[in-house]
C-alpha cells in the first residue's frame, strides 16, 4: 500500500502499520470482555491519561500511549452495538484524524464509523470533543447512531440543533421510535433499523457531555453569543471554567473550511426601515440597459454602473448629484439593487417560496432556510421579486469560519475530496492531507468527457444515452448545477417518454425516499448538487434484494451523468463518487457544451476560434486534448479566483480578529469579576460601533489602490489607530460613569434572540428581544444625553432610554 500526502510520500506510512498491528493483536483479548468490563477498561484508560498528564506528559503523548487499546475497545463496542467492525484502513483513518491531519477517504468507506476512534480517544481527556457536520440531520443521525458505541464505553454524547440540544439516552425512546434512522449496510449486508434515543436537554448541558455533535454554524454562533452574554450562567461553551475548544473533527471538511469560508458568521438585529428605497431603486435598475448603463464582469461576479447609467438614474430619481454627501445612502440602495438585478437569478441563486426569498446553497443545491444576505442585498432581491421587504440589520458580532476553527487546539477532518485543495488547507490552516486507501479496489469506469458545440446538442445526446442505458435496466443519476437546469432536463426526459424522479431544493422533503430508490433497476434520478455529498445510493434500492443487486451489477452498476462541469473539481469528484462504492461496479461521464457557463466565461476567444476551425456537426461529440486541457484550466482559474476571495477575507479578518480576541478576553475577565452589566453594555456598544467603522474603512481603502497605496496596509494602519481610540473612549466613559452603575445583581443585561444563520456573504436577521429592549436597570443609569445608551442599542442616550 502507498500513502501520499501534500509533501509526497506520507510520514505516516510506517506508523500506520504499527498501529494496525497493535490494535489487531489486542482484538482477541478485548473480545472476551463482558459489556461491563468494556466500561471498566474505558475508565482505566481515562485514569491512566490523567496520571500521565499529572506527571508532566503532554496531552498528545498521553493519548498516544493508550491509542491501540482505545481503538481496540471502540472496534469491539461497534461490533457489539452496530454489528460493524472497523476495517484496517478505517483504523488508519482514525489515526490520521487523531494526529490533527485531514483524511481523504472515498465515498462509501465509512467515514462516520472512522470518526468514532479519535473521538473516543480524545474524549478521554475530559476536555470535550466537537464533531462538526454539514447539516443538522447528520448531527442528529450520528449522535443517535454512534451514541451506542460511546455509551457502551461509558461516555456521554449530545448534539446541537437549532431549537436547542439533544442527548443520547438509551432510557428514552422517541415517539416515532421505529422509524428508519439510517440506511448503512453492516458487514453482513443486512440493513440497520434503529430506534431514536434522543431527549431534549439544555444547550449548556450539551457542551458538558464528553462528545458534542453539531453544525459549524451552531458551534460558531454559540461562541459569538457567549461573547454577548452578561454572566457565566448564560455562557454555554465554557467547560470547567475554560473554553471547550480542544479538539474538533470536521466531517466533509472541504465543504466547511473551504466552500463556506467566504461566509462570515454574523449576529445582527433589525436597524432601520428602508423598504421603500429598495422598491424605488429596484424599479429604476429595471430601466437600465446592460453594457450601456452598467457592465457585468461574470468572472469576478461583479457589476459596475457607467456614467451613462448614473445620468439616467439621476434623471429618473430626480436627484441632481447622486454621489453628493447628502445622497450617499442612495448609492448603497442603487448598488445593491443593481447586484440583485444583474448577478442573482431566480431558481439558481434563490427561490421564492411562500412570499419569502430563500437562498439556494450553490455547493449543495439545498435551501438555506432562515438565512439572509447582508449589506442590503437580501432586501434588494425582495424588492426585485415583489415580496415583503424586511428591515436591514446592524452587526453585533462576527467572525470568519477560518478564524473560528483556528480557536481549536487541534483539528482533524475527513472528506472524499481533499487533495485538490491540499495547498489551501496547508497555507490557511497548517493542515496536511493524507489519502487513505479503499478497503476494496475501486472499479468505477470514468469515461472521457463528451463535448458538444451547443447546449441543445448536449441535451439531445444526454437523453439518447439515458434511453440506451435505461433499456437494459441500468440505474442512472444525473447531476445538474441549478434548479433551472434541473427542471429543463426533466422536461426533455418527459418529452422523450422517460419516467424519472426529480430532486432539487424545491422538493427536498422527498430527498430520502427518492435517493433510497435511486439504485433500483431502471431508476432515473435528476438531481442538483444535493445528491453529490453525504449520500449513499444502494444498488437494488433500499432495502434491496440480493437478486436485484446482482442484476444491476451485471448491467454495470450505477451510472452517473454530469450535465456540466462545476466551478470546483471537488464537486465534480463528489458527483462521480456516488457510483462505485465499496467495490461495487459503476461508471460516470460528463456531457459538456461550449455554451456552458464555465466554458463561455473562462474559455475565451481561443476556444471559439478552435470550434470554428474544427467545423464538426453539432450532434457529434468533440474529442480533442486541447479542449480537455482548456476545461481543466477554466476550473483552475475559478478555483484560483475563489481562493483569492477567501484569502482576501481572511487577511482583513485577521486584523479584526486580533482586536476581537483582545476585547473578548477583556470582556470575559469583567464577567468573571462580576462587573455591573452597564462594562459590559458600554463595551458592547463601543465594539459594535467599531465593527461598523471597520466595515466602512474596508470599503474606503479599496479606492486608495488608485493612488498606489496597498489597501490592506492602509486597513491595518488605520484599523489599529481606530482600535486604540476605541479603548481610550471606553476607558474615559467608564471613569465618568462607573459611580452611577447599578449593582450587577439588579440586571442581567440586554439580550439577543437569534433565529437564523448567515450565508454567502450574508448576515442573519434577529427577532425577539433586541439590544434596544434593555432591562429596567439599564434605563436607570444616569448618563450624558449624547453618550451611548448603556443598554447596548448603539443609539445616543437621548434618542433611546433617555427619551
Amino acid at each position: 500500500m502507498a500513502f501520499f500526502g501534500l509533501f509526497g510520500k506520507s510520514k505516516f506510512e510506517s506508523q500506520f502499520k504499527m498501529v494496525v498491528a497493535a490494535v489487531n493483536a489486542l482484538e482477541p483479548e478485548i473480545k472476551t470482555l463482558s459489556d461491563q468490563c468494556l466500561k471498566e477498561e474505558s475508565e482505566k484508560l481515562r485514569w491512566q491519561i490523567t496520571e500521565a498528564i499529572a506527571k508532566g506528559v503532554s496531552d498528545q503523548e498521553a493519548l498516544d500511549t493508550v491509542l491501540p487499546r482505545a481503538f481496540a475497545l471502540v472496534r469491539e463496542a461497534a461490533r457489539r452495538t452496530l454489528h460493524q467492525r472497523h476495517f484496517d484502513v478505517q483504523l488508519m483513518g482514525g489515526f490520521v484524524l487523531h494526529s490533527g491531519v485531514l483524511a481523504e477517504m472515498r465515498t462509501g468507506e465509512g467515514k462516520t464509523l472512522v470518526a468514532t476512534l479519535p473521538v473516543y480517544l480524545n474524549a478521554l481527556l475530559g476536555k470535550g470533543v466537537h464533531v462538526v457536520t454539514v447539516n443538522e440531520y447528520l448531527a442528529k443521525r450520528d449522535t443517535n447512531w454512534m451514541g451506542q458505541v460511546y455509551h457502551a464505553l461509558g461516555l456521554s454524547v449530545s448534539c446541537l440543533v437549532h431549537a436547542g440540544a439533544l442527548r443520547y439516552d438509551p432510557a428514552h425512546i422517541a415517539p416515532d421510535a421505529e422509524k428508519l434512522i439510517d440506511k448503512e449496510r453492516d458487514t453482513t449486508g443486512s440493513f440497520l433499523v434503529q430506534k431514536e434515543y434522543l431527549r431534549p436537554i439544555a444547550r449548556k448541558e450539551a457542551y458538558h457531555c464528553d462528545i458534542t455533535y453539531g453544525t459549524n454554524h451552531e458551534f460558531g454562533f454559540d461562541y459569538l453569543r457567549d461573547n454577548l452574554a452578561y454572566s457565566e450562567n448564560d455562557q454555554v461553551q465554557n467547560r470547567n471554567g475554560a473554553p471547550s475548544r480542544y479538539f474538533a473533527i470536521i466531517d466533509e471538511v472541504d465543504s466547511i473550511l473551504i466552500d463556506e469560508a467566504r461566509t462570515p458568521l454574523i449576529i445582527a438585529a433589525p436597524d432601520t426601515e428602508s423598504s421603500q428605497n429598495y422598491k424605488t431603486f429596484a424599479r429604476l435598475v429595471n430601466r437600465l440597459t446592460k453594457d450601456t448603463d452598467y457592465i457585468v464582469d461574470e468572472k469576478l461576479k461583479a457589476v459596475s454602473i457607467t456614467q451613462e447609467g448614473i445620468d439616467k438614474v439621476e434623471q429618473l430619481a430626480g436627484v441632481k448629484d447622486l454621489y453628493a454627501p447628502e445622497h450617499l445612502r442612495l448609492t448603497h440602495y442603487l448598488q445593491e439593487c443593481l447586484r440583485a438585478h444583474a448577478l442573482f437569478s431566480r431558481d439558481r441563486d434563490y427561490v421564492v417560496k411562500d412570499g419569502e426569498i430563500i437562498i439556494v446553497d450553490q455547493f449543495t443545491g439545498r435551501l438555506m432556510q432562515g438565512r439572509r444576505y447582508s449589506g442590503g442585498l437580501h432586501q434588494a432581491i425582495e424588492a426585485k421579486e415583489g415580496v415583503l421587504v424586511q428591515q436591514e440589520s446592524r452587526t453585533y458580532a462576527q467572525i470568519s469560519i477560518q478564524n473560528y476553527f483556528r480557536l481549536y487546539k487541534k483539528i482533524g477532518g475527513m472528506t472524499g475530496t481533499a487533495q485538490t485543495s491540499a495547498e489551501e488547507f496547508h497555507k490557511v490552516y497548517g493542515l496536511e492531507v493524507v489519502t487513505i486507501p479503499t478497503n476494496q479496489e475501486m472499479i468505477r469506469k470514468d469515461e472521457p468527457d463528451a463535448i458538444y458545440k451547443t447546449i441543445d446538442a448536449k441535451y439531445n445526446a444526454i437523453v439518447t444515452d439515458i434511453k440506451e442505458r435505461n433499456a437494459k435496466g441500468q440505474p442512472i443519476l444525473i447531476g445538474t448545477v441549478s434548479i433551472e437546469k434541473n427542471e429543463e432536463l426533466s422536461r426533455r426526459l418527459a418529452m422523450a417518454g422517460l419516467k424519472h424522479e426529480m430532486l432539487n431544493a424545491k422538493n427536498n422533503e422527498q430527498e430520502g425516499s427518492i435517493i433510497a430508490q435511486a439504485g433500483k433497476k431502471g431508476a432515473i434520478t435528476v438531481a442538483t448538487n444535493m445528491a453529490g455529498r453525504g449520500v449513499d445510493i444502494i444498488l437494488g434500492g433500499n432495502p434491496p434484494e440480493i437478486k436485484a443487486q446482482q442484476e444491476i451489477r451485471d448491467v454495470g452498476g450505477l451510472h452517473v451523468i454530469g450535465t456540466e462541469r462545476h466551478e470546483s473539481r471537488r464537486i465534480d469528484n463528489q458527483l462521480r463518487g456516488r457510483a462505485g462504492r465499496q467495490g461495487d461496479p459503476g461508471s460516470s461521464q460528463f456531457f459538456l457544451s461550449m455554451e456552458d457557463d464555465l466554458m463561455r466565461i473562462f474559455g475565451g476567444e481561443r476556444l471559439k476560434g478552435l470550434m470554428t476551425r474544427l467545423n464538426v456537426p453539432e450532434d457529434m461529440p468533440i474529442q480533442a486534448g486541447i479542449l480537455n486541457r482548456a476545461i481543466g484550466q477554466a476550473q483552475t482559474k475559478v478555483e484560483g479566483h475563489n481562493f483569492d476571495a477567501r484569502k482576501h477575507l481572511l487577511e482583513y479578518d485577521d486584523v479584526l480578529n486580533k482586536q476581537r480576541l483582545a476585547i473578548y478576553r477583556r470582556r470575559q475577565e469583567m464577567i468573571e469579576q462580576k462587573k455591573p452589566p452597564q462594562l459590559l453594555g458600554a463595551l458592547d456598544t463601543f465594539w459594535m460601533n467599531h465593527l461598523e467603522d471597520m466595515e466602512a474603512l474596508q470599503e474606503s481603502v479599496r479606492l486608495r489602490a488608485v493612488g498606489q497605496h496597498d489597501p490592506l496596509v492602509e486597513y491595518r494602519r488605520e484599523g489599529h489607530l481606530m482600535y486604540q481610540q476605541l479603548l481610550v473612549n471606553y476607558d474615559q466613559w467608564i471613569s465618568e460613569n462607573e459611580s452611577k452603575f447599578a449593582p450587577a445583581s439588579q440586571s442581567s443585561g440586554p439580550s439577543l434572540v437569534i433565529n437564523s444563520v448567515p450565508l454567502m456573504g450574508g448576515a442573519p436577521r434577529a427577532t425577539g428581544n433586541s439590544a434596544n429592549e434593555s432591562s429596567s436597570a439599564g434605563a436607570s443609569v444616569k448618563v450624558g444625553r449624547n453618550d451611548p445608551c448603556p443598554c447596548g442599542s448603539g443609539k445616543k442616550y437621548k434618542k433611546c432610554h433617555g427619551r
